[in-house]
């Protein structure tokens, strides 16, 4: 290892508190026999240390933790660390220091074990870490006398001043002694606010950080120079837990060389990856449940946020920022504003459908064709088998279209489209105030290291290229190295996408058949729910595909990603939600869009369809529309799709793999009965908790159930409503998730959630004009009607043709299925009757409303577009009071600053006047007293200035 400059210039006791205790250790003769002995005769030592959460000594907490594995037939060598003393001697040969703790000793007289090299090169790479995290002035301390067995734990300690020096580097605002009054509302708004807090005050989570605050400390970003500026009555509350285990993680994969922060190419990340570690995490603060449990934060957080009996409370996000870190708090706030925005849209959405209900009974369409008077025969729906049927035999279909498809749907889409652009209005406005209250106002975020894999590519291309000279510029990856990994991306999403597009073309495939099969059944009710059972099968197959696929494609676009090797973390996550949104997207909407907009659209005409392999005719849509069968498949697939992800993947996945590593801990484990009942340590328990993998997956779940929302709502307006019940049990089980099924996380500092949320809300002009029968209606009763009533819609909408036109092979095998014989026969498209000139060319009516259509998609974008813009213009992204908070906080900071100015300048003129008279007092002494004094006349002016 390269020689430290900047730590090696620490005082002693900021670098060598490890080295003297170990030496210090030594020098009494203290091993771990006789400690054992003293332990014994003493109090339980874990319950000095609280369980794991303190060293041995009970006062250094653990602020983080490293896990290894270790052999036992290697146990006996004692896992140490090398201290370095110059560049040239990265394998030292200077005695090894052992790291302080409970380690695995040889016994007298026992051999040497076998030596493993595999293991040997883990250890030594494991004892120059350390060495290095020493170095970096952090204290360790090594446990492997644990309940399980061949696991091997270090605890790390953040010292006082690593904190200080770190937060003074990261620029971390911390409170200062100044205190500020928080301007509040007055007159009748002050009423108002007080009516809603108790109005709210039993829906409000039981939690200090909870309640409104009248009072603020100002912050400002570390300084150990000013160190008299911040509020230091508390030290070991000033530095929180999430900022000590960052702190940590952060020097775990830096170095400081020459002053300057260089990443370590053998960072806890390459380690990890390279299995010299097996796990790397942050503690809990202790347990949640159970007996005699001290009041922690996580405990508060299991019984007023991560339960299921809380669902109707406010989330306590400042508690869950201060546990979890900023990135974790502003996932968990926009799913919250989102969830509150969708108690609105809900009932909005319910009135829409309540609406259909009521007016079922006076839709004159619907009840066209549920009229048996008309007496309209409609073409067979499949070649041969498929005979001759009523219209009104679909009148359960057309009335409960109308749920769905009515002038109140238009209204509905208008809404959402302005409700999407409140939504993100009021999310801008509600991140800066939690910008404000966290303090990160004034935060930047600092340049993100290489990730190790990418120093690890760069490291074998600078070695497989030879170089001329010793000194050569820095090498990096090219779009020449990645090249290969491109190509592999792009044909690999190609394939993607084409088997989605195979998988939905098999389901087409099986519901014509399908349909076709069930058409020669001999009963009538067989023969008439044709349409739904062929629909309700084809879509719970749909279903289990996208769930299956949905982990499948989540796991290749990860691989994907790490291929291409990005630079840092946050190239990486970027380009892992587009891929990973992209291939979900596709497999989610596919087959919804095929029902919108392709379904019916190509399927020909009688006696000229339109087949696939010469035998199967395209699908056609219900009389009354696809629209009803577009809602089946968007209920279907919603509910399905979030029910069985939550409950089976969320849930009952991560028990399963939590049940099988318990049992095979349970199978290494000592049958010894002591060992057994003893209590495990913090670090243990948190061990068999199951890793924490990012917030990709839970923001993946979110968009794409987004898109069910805005997409499609023409067709289902009660989509917000089974969105607004998934989320409130989505709050809490992602709560419970990371309070009790996962290790803790390291917090991440954040200013917004990092993601651009996709508003695709123009697809709603199109499922309304391409989907609906509204456009169709206003041209008819626009254009068309004779009375300016809906009355003969039906007729008018439907073509006619003459059976005597069936291609050979095509037709009825039982023409005289209905009891009479059919000459004409009607079929749904606008086209031109047998006995016209053009017969079956299509009509002018079929352009008439297809430009109709068009003129509709564009007044509807435009339309949405201006709202948005007027929202965004009338809705200022950052609250007034607010940016008043902010202005006066830099007002009092230079307050502060200029008041220290002045308090040296005057305590500067005290001392130059102070100066003045001692050197006109020296001035007086006696020349004999002066010379006999010589040596201390130069003392007169030396006095030392403390501010």
């Amino acid at each position: 290892m390269r020689v430290n400059k900047k730590y090696s210039c620490l005082p002693a006791e900021e670098k060598g508190i490890h080295i003297i205790n170990i030496r210090a250790i030594e020098d009494i003769g203290y091993d771990q026999h006789e400690s054992t002995l003293l332990n014994s005769l003493s109090k339980n030592p874990d319950a000095d240390c609280k369980y794991g959460l303190y060293f041995r000594d009970g006062k250094r907490k653990v602020d983080y933790i490293l896990v290894y594995h270790y052999k036992k037939s290697s146990a006996g060598r004692t896992l140490t660390r090398r201290v370095h003393h110059n560049d040239s001697s990265a394998r030292s040969t200077k005695q090894d220091q052992p790291l302080p703790g409970k380690g695995v000793q040889l016994e007298m007289g026992e051999s040497e074990p076998h030596v493993d090299y595999h293991e040997d090169d883990k250890r030594f790479r494991r004892e120059e870490y350390e060495g290095n995290l020493v170095e970096a002035g952090l204290e360790l301390e090594r446990d492997e006398d644990t309940k399980i067995h061949g696991v091997g734990f270090v605890k790390i300690h953040a010292p006082w001043n690593v904190l200080c020096r770190e937060a003074e580097f990261l620029k971390l605002k911390m409170p200062t002694k100044k205190m500020y009054q928080i301007n509040q509302t007055h007159g009748l708004l002050k009423k108002i606010n007080s009516v809603i807090q108790k109005i709210t005050e039993p829906i409000q989570p039981k939690v200090a950080e909870h309640k409104p605050q009248t009072v603020k400390r100002l912050s400002y970003p570390f300084s150990r120079e000013k160190q008299h500026l911040f509020d230091l009555s508390d030290r070991d509350s000033f530095f929180d837990s999430k900022t000590r285990s960052t702190i940590v993680m952060r020097l775990s994969n830096l170095e400081i060389v020459n002053n300057d922060y260089v990443f370590i190419f053998q960072g806890i990340t390459s380690l990890l990856a390279n299995g010299v570690y097996s796990a790397a995490y942050p503690l809990h603060d202790g347990d949640y449940e159970g007996e005699n449990v001290e009041p922690n934060d996580r405990k508060l957080l299991c019984e007023e946020w991560a339960s299921y009996g809380v669902f109707y409370k406010y989330q306590p996000i400042d508690l869950v920022r201060k546990y979890f870190g900023e990135k974790i708090g502003l996932y968990f706030a926009w799913l919250g504003v989102y969830t509150q925005m969708l108690i609105p849209a809900s009932i909005v959405g319910i009135i829409v459908f309540l609406y259909g209900c009521a007016t079922v009974d006076e839709n004159i369409p619907s009840m066209e064709m549920c009229d048996q008077r008309n007496n309209i025969t409609m073409c067979p729906l499949c070649d041969r088998t498929c005979s001759y049927w009523k219209m009104s035999s679909a009148c359960a279909t057309a009335r409960a279209s109308h749920l769905f498809d009515n002038p109140a749907t238009v209204f509905f889409s208008v809404f959402m489209a302005l409700w999407a652009a409140t939504f993100m209005e009021h999310w801008k406005r509600k991140q800066m105030r939690l910008n404000y209250r966290w303090d990160l106002t004034g935060f930047e975020e600092e340049e993100d290291h290489p990730r190790a894999e990418y120093e690890a590519k760069v490291l074998e291309k600078s070695l497989r290229k030879e170089h001329k000279h010793k000194e050569t510029d820095k090498e990096k990856l090219t779009w020449k190295d990645r090249f290969p990994a491109y190509l592999t991306n792009f044909v690999g999403i190609i394939f993607m996408v084409g088997l989605t597009f195979a998988i939905v073309f098999g389901v087409i495939i099986y519901r014509i058949s399908t349909a076709a099969a069930l058409a020669i059944s001999s009963t009538p009710s067989g023969r008439s729910s044709v349409r739904v059972t062929v629909t309700a099968t084809a879509v719970i197959i749909n279903l289990v595909v996208i769930i299956i696929l949905d982990e499948v494609y989540g796991c290749i676009a990860r691989w994907l990603t790490q291929i291409e090797v990005p630079k840092t973390d946050k190239n990486f996550e970027e380009r892992l939600i587009f891929k990973a949104f992209l291939l979900k997207f596709v497999n989610a909407y596919t087959p919804i869009f095929y029902v919108a907009f392709f379904k019916g659209r190509f399927v020909g005409r009688p006696g000229d369809y339109v087949y696939i392999f010469h035998s199967f005719r395209m699908e056609e849509c219900a009389p009354g529309g696809c629209l009803m069968e577009l809602c089946i498949q968007l209920s279907i697939i919603m509910l399905g799709k979030q029910l069985i992800q939550n409950n089976l993947f969320e849930i009952g996945i991560p028990k399963m793999k939590k049940f099988i590593r318990y049992m095979k801990l349970k199978r290494r484990r000592s049958l010894d009965h002591e060992e057994h009942m003893k209590k495990k340590q913090r670090y243990e328990v948190d061990y068999n908790l199951e890793p924490f993998a990012g917030l990709t997956p839970e923001y993946m779940e979110m968009i794409i159930q987004f898109g069910f929302v805005t997409l499609f709502v023409a067709s289902f307006p009660l989509a917000p409503l089974f969105a607004l019940l998934n989320n409130i049990i989505e709050i809490r089980l992602d709560a419970k998730k990371f309070v009790t099924e996962l290790r803790r996380p390291v917090a991440v500092r954040a200013k917004d959630i990092g993601m651009c949320t996709l508003l695709l809300l123009s697809l709603s002009a199109f499922v309304i004009s391409f989907t609906s029968d509204f456009i169709p209606r206003l041209v008819y009763l626009y254009m068309y009607s004779e009375n300016g009533t809906m009355h003969g819609f039906v007729n008018h909408t439907l073509s006619s043709f003459n059976v005597s036109d069936f291609q050979a092979g095509t037709a009825p095998n039982d023409p005289m299925d209905l009891g009479y014989e059919v000459q004409i026969c009607r079929y749904k498209d606008y086209r031109e009757p047998p006995w016209s000139e053009n017969k079956y060319d299509i009509s002018k009516d079929f352009w008439a409303v297809l430009a109709a259509r068009l003129a509709f998609v564009i007044v509807f974008q435009n339309l949405v577009m201006f709202m948005s813009d007027f929202v965004d213009w009338i809705i200022p992204d950052i609250p007034k009071d607010i940016s008043q908070q902010i202005h006066k906080e830099k007002v009092l900071m230079v307050e502060v600053f200029m008041r220290e100015e002045q308090g040296k300048l005057q305590m500067l003129e005290t001392w130059k006047d102070k100066d003045k008279k001692k050197g006109e007092n020296c001035n007086n002494h006696s020349p004999r007293l002066s010379r006999s004094h010589s040596g201390s006349l130069s003392s007169c002016h030396s006095y030392p200035l403390d501010i």
